[in-house]
């Protein structure tokens, strides 16, 4: 069946699920308010992925090089009784 819906939502959801879902917001807001609340409500999901990208780019810029391995030295410590 193919959905005209969102594949997530879709995966979610039956087609006949979904049809109610809308016909139970549209009674309960109406039809005038209907794309002011899918206006607001693409707004909102813009805004959020604008936010997480802007934390990931910070994210990556906050990591430090990588630092070059160092050959170290064996530490020698002297203990008690030894020469």
């Amino acid at each position: 069946m193919n959905s005209l819906f969102n594949p997530v939502l879709a995966g979610m959801f039956g087609g006949w699920e979904m049809l109610l879902i809308l016909a139970v917001v549209l009674l309960l807001f109406g039809a005038k308010k209907l794309p002011e609340l899918a206006k607001g409500l693409g707004k909102s999901i813009k805004e959020f992925k604008k936010a997480s990208d802007e934390s990931h780019e910070e994210i990556a810029d906050s990591k430090p090089a990588p630092k070059a391995v160092e050959a170290s030295k064996p530490e020698i410590t002297k203990t008690h009784g030894s020469n």
